[in-house]
């Protein structure tokens, strides 16, 4: 596994070993060991899939304390445009976001550490999305962040009138007005 840093310290992108022939082709999508050796300390203990068309857009959602989680994500089938912004108050990069297209070719995945707000848009006609993380869901616990907040400038790679959003999702609030329950200097991971 190859891990390739981005624009905030702690939001990687994981590059799989993938072996490929005429028959197909085999890769390892995740090993505990490798992943505590290369990126943190962490174990996953709930599994997610979801199924979307082209124009969803998810999130951008977290979960607060105690049941805040990290996620490792990646798409089995389709491509996204998979969008993480730091929420952390006092961080250096808050109010920063990085993305990155996962595709079922290119079989990246994507780590979204704590104190962070996670979101996609489909960007292909359907997507199978996965992901892994290290909390429990707990409804009473989700936070969000607007979507299209015009202070985080996200392209979400989609056309206006295109874009699918649940009930929920078309009404968080802008961050600026969110008391984000993170802080920069907490391990969030005791």
């Amino acid at each position: 596994m190859n891990v390739i840093e981005t624009s905030i310290p702690g939001v990687l992108i994981l590059e799989p070993r993938v072996f490929a022939d005429a028959r197909g082709y085999f890769f390892e999508s995740f090993s505990q060991r490798e992943f505590e050796e290369k990126v943190c300390k962490t174990v996953f203990i709930q599994d997610n899939e979801s199924k979307s068309s082209y124009g969803v857009l998810r999130g951008l959602h977290f979960q607060k304390p105690p049941y805040c989680q990290s996620k490792l994500v990646r798409v089995v089938k389709g491509a996204v445009l998979d969008v993480v912004v730091d929420i952390r108050k006092g961080s250096p990069t808050y109010g920063q976001h990085v993305a990155v297209e996962l595709n079922e070719t290119n079989k990246l995945q994507f780590f979204v550490p704590r104190g962070f707000a996670h979101g996609f848009s489909v960007l292909s006609e359907e997507v199978v999305f996965q992901y892994k993380c290290d909390n429990y869901y707990a409804p009473q616990y989700e936070g969000a962040v607007a979507w299209n907040d015009p202070a985080l400038a996200i392209d979400w790679h989609l056309p206006a009138d295109k874009i699918l959003l649940s009930e929920k999702d078309k009404n968080h609030a802008l961050l600026k007005d969110i008391d984000t329950p993170f802080d920069f200097n907490t391990n969030l991971y005791e």
